[in-house]
């Protein structure tokens, strides 16, 4: 397979509300974790960063210009694997452990990290077999509640466990806009990890509809309308009804 160059493994685009949206775009959608740089007046934000294949801090100038703190949604391998690149890491606190201590079962690398899940290589020496997310400790644990402030732009932490126990989603009421993790995207999401739990993805769900929404930036795919999430969610929601 054929192997990318650092200089040309991520592609950045600059959306609305000072957000600018960085992808990895040679892995496959499915894999392919959403990194939101939010900027603020007094510092930024980083909402995950990526597998960690190759360095985002020496390949992304937009994420070193100013102070950023880097807050991963929860702490699955695709979406933490840069954080060691950053001085300042926050991560809720059922998760805080895991972003200390990695391991491939912990983070979902194993099994699910091959070579089949990119179509190109990152450049020597990745291997898949031997890859695994570098340890991290949080500078801050977030818990529900919490906001994260930039000076400018304030963010309220909601915990949404479900999909992993610490997960989070960020709300910023000014905008209306939410960076959803993986707790919901507009695609198949995933309900099965090791740490999932449905009675909690439940009530996450039946909490996230209370929001006023505008736009989501989701953890995966492309970002959505507050229509198509209200209709995300209640479809979601008629369907585990229809299990019960």
């Amino acid at each position: 397979m054929e192997r990318i160059s650092p200089d040309k493994w991520y592609q950045t685009r600059r959306l609305d509300d000072g957000v600018t949206a960085i992808s990895e775009p040679f892995i496959q959608e499915f894999y392919r974790c959403n990194i939101w740089h939010v900027r603020g007046r007094d510092r930024d934000m980083l909402v995950d960063s990526g597998m960690g294949v190759v360095s985002l801090r020496e390949w992304v100038p937009l994420v070193t210009e100013r102070e950023v703190i880097a807050v991963a949604s929860h702490t699955h391998f695709d979406h933490i694997g840069c954080h060691h690149e950053f001085e300042c890491r926050a991560v809720h606190s059922a998760e805080a452990d895991l972003l200390a201590n990695p391991t491939r079962a912990n983070t979902l690398a194993d099994p699910y990290v091959t070579d089949e899940i990119f179509d190109a290589l990152p450049p020597e020496p990745y291997c898949s077999k031997c890859y695994g997310v570098k340890k991290a400790a949080a500078t801050r644990i977030l818990e529900d509640g919490d906001v994260i402030d930039l000076g400018d732009r304030t963010f309220d932490v909601i915990h949404t466990p479900g999909h992993s126990p610490g997960g989070i989603a960020l709300w910023e009421a000014k905008t209306e806009t939410l960076f959803s993790g993986d707790i919901l995207y507009d695609g198949p999401l995933i309900e099965d990890t090791y740490h999932s739990n449905a009675a909690d993805y439940v009530a996450s769900m039946e909490r996230l509809l209370t929001i006023p929404v505008h736009v989501v930036h989701g953890g995966h795919f492309r970002s959505f309308s507050g229509e198509r999430y209200r209709a995300l969610i209640t479809d979601w929601l008629k369907n585990k009804q229809k299990k019960m």
